[in-house]
């Protein structure tokens, strides 16, 4: 029994992970696309700004499912993981090497929250 407890205490860390993660992604993504917005230039690539909208809304519905106890939560979260490993990859590319603080930090938090959707996608 107390390894049983254990497992569910543990997933529940987890759950409880990946909800604050995706909350921050989203909030991120929402920040990003008006940083790029009013940065312009290659920032403002339609496809640049479709993914920022796609990640933070997809996070945002990953957040609720779970919050919701939804029987489908994971396979939101899977989807989730595979839209913010494209956002990262596009922050990351207009991020000017690293210097662009704030599309470092976008990439940061969609790996963050992929880490954590990956993980919940996972569990049985």
């Amino acid at each position: 029994m107390a390894v049983q407890q254990l497992v569910l205490t543990q997933m529940n860390q987890d759950l409880q992970r990946c909800i604050q993660d995706c909350l921050e992604c989203h909030s991120i993504c929402l920040n990003t696309a008006t940083y790029c917005l009013q940065k312009g230039g290659h920032h403002t690539e339609p496809s640049h700004l479709k993914i920022l909208m796609d990640c933070a809304q997809i996070c945002q519905t990953a957040a609720d499912f779970m919050l919701r106890e939804s029987e489908f939560h994971r396979e939101v979260c899977g989807t989730c993981a595979d839209i913010n490993q494209r956002c990262a990859d596009e922050c990351d590319r207009r991020g000017d090497n690293g210097s662009d603080a704030q599309m470092k930090a976008c990439a940061e938090t969609c790996r963050r929250c992929l880490e954590s959707c990956d993980k919940i996608s996972g569990m049985a």
